[in-house]
Parts: C-alpha cells; sequence; structure tokens
C-alpha cells in the first residue's frame, strides 16, 4: 500500500485565507453603505423602542372578528385580487404588442444580418419606452392617477398596467429571443407575416415560460395592490391604513393574518397554473 494514501487531513482549510480576504472586502464595500443610509438595527433594542413595540404589538389582541368588520375585508380582499387581475390584463395589453414591436426575431430585414435603420430606431424607440415604464416604481404612478381619477382601485389599476406592462414586455422579449428561432427564420424567408410567424414559430416554443412569468407576475401584482391601497388605490392595503390611524390593532393584525392567507393562496394558484400550462 502506497504510503502518501494514508496521509492524514490537513489541520485546517485550505481555501480559509481567499474566504477572509473576500468577506472582509465585503464587509468594506458595505461599510460605507450602511453609514449612507443610517442603518443602526441595535436602535430596535433600546428599552424605549422595545417598550413601544411591546404595546404595540400588545394591542392586536383580541382579533377583530365581528360580522361587519369581516364583511368589509372580505369585500376589500375581492377589490385587491380584481385590482391585480384587471392590471395584469392592461399590462398584456400594453406587453404584447410592444413585444412585437422590439422582438429582433421578428424583423423581416435582420434576416440579411442588418437590421434596417428605420426598424432598427423604431425598435429601439420602443425598448427605452419600456424602459420608462418599468424604471417609475407602480407606487409613484398610483400616486399620479390618485390625482387624476381620485381615489379608488381605478388608480391601482392603471399604475400596475404601466409599470408591469414595462416588465413583461422587456422579459418576453428576452425570452423570444433567446429560445430557438430557427422556425421563425424560416416562416420569415418564405414569405410569412411577423404575426404568422410570431403564432406558429416563436409562441409553440415559448409558450410554457411566458405562461410561467405571466403567472408569477400576477402573484406579484397582488402583492402591489396591498401596497398600493396605502396611498388611497383602494383594497386590503387601504383599509390597512385606515385602522393603523385609529390604532385599532386588533384590526390591523386581522388583516395582516387575512394578507398572509391570501398571498399564500396566491402562491398556490400560482404553483399549479405553471404546472398545469407548463
Amino acid at each position: 500500500m502506497n504510503t502518501h494514501l494514508l496521509r492524514s487531513a490537513p489541520d485546517r482549510d485550505p481555501a480559509w485565507l481567499g474566504r477572509l480576504f473576500w468577506i472582509s472586502a465585503l464587509l468594506v464595500v458595505l461599510w460605507p453603505l450602511g453609514v449612507a443610509t443610517e442603518f443602526k438595527p441595535w436602535i430596535l433594542f433600546e428599552p424605549r423602542n422595545l417598550q413601544v413595540t411591546g404595546q404595540f404589538l400588545g394591542s392586536f389582541w383580541p382579533l377583530t372578528l365581528n360580522a361587519e368588520f369581516m364583511g368589509l375585508v372580505l369585500k376589500e380582499t375581492w377589490r385587491t385580487v380584481a385590482m391585480a387581475t384587471a392590471g395584469l390584463t392592461l399590462a398584456l395589453v400594453v406587453a404584447v404588442p410592444f413585444t412585437l414591436l422590439s422582438t429582433r426575431v421578428l424583423s423581416i430585414s435582420a434576416l440579411s444580418g442588418t437590421m434596417a435603420r428605420g426598424p432598427a430606431w423604431l425598435r429601439q424607440g420602443v425598448r427605452w419606452l419600456l424602459v420608462f415604464l418599468r424604471s417609475i416604481p407602480e407606487l409613484v404612478w398610483a400616486l399620479v392617477f390618485v390625482r387624476v381619477v381620485g381615489l379608488g382601485p381605478t388608480a391601482g389599476v392603471l399604475a400596475i398596467a404601466l409599470t408591469y406592462g414595462g416588465m413583461l414586455g422587456k422579459v418576453y422579449g428576452e425570452i423570444l429571443e433567446s429560445g430557438e428561432t430557427q422556425a421563425t427564420q424560416n416562416l420569415l424567408r418564405n414569405g410569412s407575416g411577423r404575426l404568422q410567424a410570431f403564432f406558429y414559430g416563436l409562441l409553440p416554443t415559448n409558450a410554457a415560460e411566458l405562461t410561467s412569468y405571466t403567472v408569477y407576475r400576477w402573484e406579484c401584482a397582488i402583492r402591489s395592490s396591498v401596497v398600493l391601497g396605502f396611498v388611497g388605490a383602494g383594497g386590503l392595503g387601504q383599509q390597512m391604513d385606515n385602522s393603523m390611524k385609529m390604532f385599532n390593532g386588533g384590526e390591523v393584525a386581522t388583516l395582516l393574518l387575512v394578507f398572509i392567507a391570501l398571498v399564500a393562496l396566491a402562491d398556490q394558484v400560482s404553483a399549479w397554473l405553471r404546472k398545469a400550462l407548463g
């Protein structure tokens, strides 16, 4: 038996020095970020803050479960889901045509290798518009539309439609351009129109991934709908804001539990849809 096979294992991890270096480098980078954001988590554990936190959490019990309030909660929960679904539907109306215009694979002039100047500028302009739409958070859009159309879910629907339209348009384009494109190019070379090439070439090979991302965005839209309620866009968020302003901890706790249950249900529905359509 070779003696070198019986050598004992090293006493220390030979890669420890490299790990120590990278951890130290990460801390050096994160330190100025913490200073800039005034991140001081130890403040949470100061006696006065602990007392305030305890009083706030103590007000959560007992939960508010009377019939009148639960009826209101059920109504606002449905409004939240409706806001998310309507907003995502409008986002698809925005995203789909912009995706068709900005996807290079569907450009007939690009079949020769270089896209013509006109289509290239149009494609780039659409991509800039998608960047603009998704770069503005839905919360900011909601603040704008609340002033335009007034309080209520309409502002939330429009806010989700614009921001998510930009997100969907960008990701849809990336999915279509990164997938199999040979069938689409063959259709275009043989005189097919752009819509025909999309429906018979690109869509069949990318339908599962497009559907999965769309369902995921619907799940995210439900979370966004609750947040938008804090700026007057209706739904569970607006009701929670009202309860917090009235210092009604029982109502706040009930709304939080309902929101958690709603997100969990949306997650299950999302997973089921992705599995069924995948």
